[in-house]
């Protein structure tokens, strides 16, 4: 079984009478590209700031790499994170930021410097003053400061804004590379729910403060996928007859007594006649199949 990076147990924040944070589990595992899909203010924030150390919380417990919060000191080290933009020096460049912060932190490597630049394309503007860059290099700047010392997990708030959709397709090859390559484990929130999904392999939903769902990237695509899906009183005797009469092996059972058929040539129409000619009573039989943002809308009205 894979590790466990990060792990929350009934994590809460509250400032005064807002809660900003209910109850909230979560597992991150050693390898994963892990979501946080919200709207603005549904909290993904605000459980980066706890899990490093830039707020506490007013309830629950959370572990890094197996350590509690109170014990975590060292393991906080291999955690690198871009939540609050860092205080870069308009006068100084890319590079002597970096170095900056390299010594800092305790780095005496300079190669590490190069590197990080090297991996989100600034090395041919390094010398260039911070002051002078765009959004975009700005944010690629601050990606870099995150990746400066190497880390075991990777976490990233919004990392893609201020980015043209050729930055965001660099950015994101980047990190499956390192990802693939380096087995750096990445949690990412964005409010760009499409570009989440080409990346990520497990997702977080949250809305108010509290979780909708954790899943993955498999659930999610069946969730989502064009089916048939099935309600009716007798979910066995359904399973029955799409097995058997129907051949049908490509089904998925609902918790709530619902049968997802995902094989295209089974048709709403035929299916009902054929379920109702063997005395089911069907209570629903309707096509779906939605995107990942009618999805989350969705969780949402759920709530």
């Amino acid at each position: 079984m894979r590790e466990i990076v990060l792990n929350t147990k009934g994590l809460t924040k509250q400032y005064k009478a807002f809660t900003a944070l209910d109850n909230v589990d979560m597992t991150v595992y050693q390898g994963d590209i892990y979501g946080l899909i919200g709207r603005n203010g549904a909290g993904k924030t605000t459980i980066m700031k706890i899990v490093t150390g830039l707020t506490k919380q007013t309830g629950g417990a959370f572990s890094v790499f197996g350590r509690e919060d109170s014990d975590a000191l060292d393991e906080k080290r291999r955690v690198g994170c871009l939540i609050e933009n860092p205080a870069f020096f308009g006068g100084l460049t890319a590079y002597q930021n970096l170095k900056y912060y390299a010594l800092q932190k305790g780095i005496t490597d300079k190669k590490q410097i190069d590197e990080a630049l090297s991996f989100v394309n600034l090395t041919e503007v390094k010398n260039k003053k911070f002051r002078k860059f765009s959004l975009g290099m700005k944010q690629r700047l601050g990606i870099a400061f995150a990746l400066l010392d190497n880390p075991d997990l990777v976490i990233l708030d919004e990392p893609i804004n201020g980015l043209d959709p050729i930055g965001i397709s660099e950015l994101r090859d980047t990190f499956k590379k390192l990802n693939a390559e380096r087995g750096i484990t990445f949690i990412i929130s964005s409010h760009i729910l499409s570009e989440l999904y080409l990346i990520a392999d497990r997702y977080l939903f949250i809305d108010k403060g509290r979780v909708l769902k954790e899943i993955t990237r498999q659930e999610l695509d069946m969730e989502c996928k064009r089916c048939i899906a099935v309600k009716a009183d007798d979910i066995k005797r359904v399973l029955t007859i799409v097995e058997k009469k129907m051949e049908v092996a490509d089904y998925k059972v609902i918790d709530n007594g619902e049968i997802r058929i995902y094989d295209e040539n089974v048709k709403p129409d035929v299916l009902n006649k054929i379920l109702i000619g063997e005395g089911v009573n069907v209570s629903s039989i309707f096509e779906t199949g939605i995107s990942i943002e009618d999805y989350f809308k969705s969780l949402v009205e759920e709530v």
